[in-house]
């Protein structure tokens, strides 16, 4: 994680949720939240829906860590308020902050969560339900990361479209350089949150080894298995089911030459897999090539060192010294 974002974290652990979601959609939207004040209240569990008005990709805490949670509410009470709004024409409300403590809630067999009922469009209601798990969770994973940013982004050139009649090409421009704007108010970079985006790009198998078995498929690996499309990308899926075999960079490199993307044929992507695989393999098992110096060069400081040994260990020495 980077030092912006760990200081961005910061700064907002003590703010409410709803002031760090009217913050990200002032910022990113140039537009300040309504100015009707939310209504608090208890709601009834049964009328709360999970957040349906654009894909974030938050996953929910996993069961241990809901049961933790729920252990801490029974025993704290809820120390935050969910937010949410009304789902228009129906006696319901959608969250846009709350959902694990909701699902606590639940676990507790309480009948009852305390609420904040915002009015929202769906661009501040989107902003709400982003802004601040991306600023409070450090466990969230990349693919996590990436829909979000994703989603904003979507969000954000969907009201420069909106917003834009009228405007000069200048105007225009500046209203729709979205990426650079969301990195600045989250505190990462743009290629930050280009990498994450991109990683979204994979095909499901493949976020599922990423986020759960990140060894089997470096993040290097990654970057380039996403500019192939998804029947291409399902060689790669095979390729990190391997018991005892990890993709590295020089193999997709390699494919990456013979395969071109985005479209590959998935029987030449395995063969240059298999032609990968057996170079490196061929190099592996090369005998170590003997290092040789002309004496005579070193004739001068050979007596000084008094045997071969001292001299390979100063050379050796010398070499991590550069290689820093």
């Amino acid at each position: 994680m980077s030092a912006m974002l760990k200081n961005r974290m910061i700064a907002t652990q003590q703010a409410s949720e709803l002031e760090v979601g009217n913050a990200a959609y002032e910022t990113l939207f140039q537009t300040a939240p309504d100015p009707v004040q939310p209504k608090i209240c208890k709601l009834p569990i049964s009328k709360l829906r999970p957040f349906f008005t654009a894909d974030i990709g938050f996953k929910p805490y996993p069961p241990t860590k809901l049961e933790a949670l729920a252990e801490h509410m029974a025993a704290e009470g809820q120390l935050e308020r969910i937010i949410v709004r009304a789902i228009p024409h129906r006696d319901e409300f959608e969250i846009l902050a709350g959902h694990n403590r909701t699902s606590a809630g639940k676990l507790n067999n309480w009948a009852e969560m305390e609420a904040e009922i915002v009015e929202a469009d769906d661009e501040r209601a989107t902003t709400i339900a982003i802004a601040t798990n991306l600023l409070r969770r450090q466990d969230l994973t990349i693919i996590e990361r990436g829909q979000a940013y994703k989603a904003l982004l979507e969000a954000k050139n969907r009201n420069g479209q909106k917003n834009a009649a009228g405007e000069t090409f200048g105007e225009i421009r500046q209203r729709y350089n979205a990426r650079k704007i969301v990195a600045e108010f989250f505190g990462v970079t743009e290629y930050e949150i280009r990498k994450a985006v991109k990683m979204t790009q994979l095909i499901p198998e493949l976020q599922e080894v990423l986020e759960e078995h990140p060894k089997l498929l470096p993040l290097s690996c990654a970057e380039k298995i996403a500019d192939y499309d998804n029947r291409a990308q399902r060689a790669f899926t095979d390729m990190c089911s391997i018991e005892g075999y990890q993709l590295n960079i020089a193999t997709v490199n390699y494919i990456v030459q013979k395969c071109p993307p985005p479209c590959a044929d998935r029987q030449l992507v395995y063969a240059a897999w298999r032609e990968a695989r057996a170079a490196e393999e061929k190099r592996r098992m090369a005998p170590p090539k003997e290092i040789r110096f002309n004496r005579k060069r070193f004739a001068p400081y050979l007596d000084k060192l008094g045997s071969d040994a001292e001299l390979e260990e100063l050379f050796l020495e010398f070499l991590r010294e550069r290689v820093k």
